[in-house]
This record gives structure tokens, sequence and C-alpha cells, in this order.
């Protein structure tokens, strides 16, 4: 079973790629997405991956808060989409 995470203040250049090697640094991770804007293209600072279940809660103590790219990381469990 896998659990998402939602990361947040990204860097604008960050990658999924990057995202998902720094986050496999602390855990298994499944898949990384960057969310970029529609009409541009341009990453909106934000993304999620997808992690072992039994590591999500450890991954997101350790990386809230932790700098990356010069900045701080907002990192907690993903809530389903509100329609």
């Amino acid at each position: 079973m896998t659990t998402t995470l939602y990361v947040g203040n990204l860097p604008w250049n960050t990658t999924a790629d990057e995202l998902g090697e720094f986050f496999g640094s602390y855990g298994h991770v499944e898949s990384s997405r960057i969310i970029t804007d529609r009409e541009t293209g341009r990453s909106r600072g934000f993304g999620f991956i997808e992690v072992d279940e039994a590591d999500a809660s450890r991954i997101a103590t350790e990386l809230n808060g932790k700098d990356y790219g010069g900045r701080p990381l907002t990192v907690n469990e993903a809530k389903p989409k509100q329609m």
C-alpha cells in the first residue's frame, strides 16, 4: 500500500525526477509529480509523492520544514481533492 504526500514550497525549477531522488533517500518512492499551470506549463511550486504507507509518517515528520533549494519544505499527508 502507498500513501500520497503533499510537498509544498518547492523551488520553481524542481523536476519530478529531482523530487523523487530527494525523497528516495528517506524511503521507497513509488512515483512523484510536480503540478504545473495548465496555460503556461510552469510549476505551481508544489507536487505529490507516493511512498510506502509504513514510511509516510516518518518521511513527513523528518522532511517538513527541511531546506530544499533554499526553501523550507511543507510536507504532509495529501487530502482528497474536494469538488
